[in-house]
């Protein structure tokens, strides 16, 4: 029988840790279950996060939207400050999984398991988000990018819990784009995706662009020197071939029962030019 325990505070949450350090997190479950072989599971106990009132919702102040990590997938899709603020974000929650995995699926839980092929990862690199991680000795902060190490790996340190996504509103972007690449057009693993978002005058010249690939390196793929190949240029041809180029070049992809690598690079390189003539008019 497997040991879960569901805590309804934090207070308890941290009490439980101090008194079973190998305590595992879990909120909706989707990714943990799926990874827990028999032998992991005898282990316990687990630590179910839903019922953490303190670990839900999304809240603004003057400066910044914070997301609790135990929001499901499904509140942060309906959530009109989302949907205003953050419609990229909006965009690659609703390429998770089925209804019953985004009324499960919670977004702590797709940054815990740092997946490279995590939906929400690639939108949170461009918005420049910051994890919120909290223990009994205190509270610390950190960006996203620093936070995920490799596959399945991050920051996370025992007896802490991530509390919450916070994400500046100040990001100026008219134009958002995601769209990913999976065996299935949906309840697909991605084979390659792409989060990209531009700040365009009406012409539809870059005034800044920020681009993000999740499934083609060991963490989410971000370059500066591509970001930079966009700004002053209109999204054409020629400017999107050197972006393919640089992608190409880039990326770190594997190869495994999904897709070789060969095809992740290309297939990389093929979701920039689909940005052709877009941003104008915006």
């Amino acid at each position: 029988m497997v040991d879960v325990r569901v805590p309804s505070s934090l207070d308890e949450v941290f009490r439980l840790l101090r008194e079973e350090p190998s305590a595992r997190l879990f909120a909706g479950g989707t990714d943990v279950m799926v990874r827990s072989f028999p032998d992991t599971l005898r282990r316990g106990p687990f630590l179910c996060l839903e019922r953490v009132e303190e670990l839900r919702g999304v809240n603004e102040s003057a400066t910044e939207v914070r997301i609790g990590a135990a929001t499901r997938l499904s509140e942060l899709i309906a959530s009109p400050l989302v949907a205003d603020r953050f419609p990229l974000l909006r965009e690659a929650a609703r390429h998770i999984g089925a209804p019953a995995v985004r009324n499960m699926g919670t977004l702590g839980g797709n940054v815990c398991t740092a997946s490279p092929a995590g939906d929400t990862l690639p939108p949170l690199y461009i918005l420049d988000a910051d994890v919120e991680l909290r223990s009994l000795t205190g509270q610390r902060r950190m960006p996203i990018s620093a936070f995920i190490t490799g596959p399945g790996l991050t920051q996370l340190e025992e007896g802490e819990v991530l509390c919450a996504v916070v994400i500046g509103k100040a990001q100026g972007f008219n134009f958002h784009h995601f769209e990913k690449v999976g065996q299935r057009k949906a309840m697909a693993i991605s084979i390659a995706s792409l989060a990209f978002a531009a700040r365009t005058g009406g012409d539809g010249t870059v005034v800044k662009a920020r681009c993000a690939f999740g499934s083609v390196a060991p963490t989410v793929f971000t370059s500066r020197v591509l970001d930079d190949t966009f700004s002053g240029k209109t999204l054409d041809r020629d400017v999107l071939e050197r972006a393919a180029a640089i992608i190409r070049e880039g990326v770190d992809p594997i190869s495994d029962i999904r897709a070789s690598m060969e095809y992740r690079r290309q297939v990389a390189a093929n979701l920039i030019m689909r940005l052709e003539g877009a941003g104008k008019d915006r």
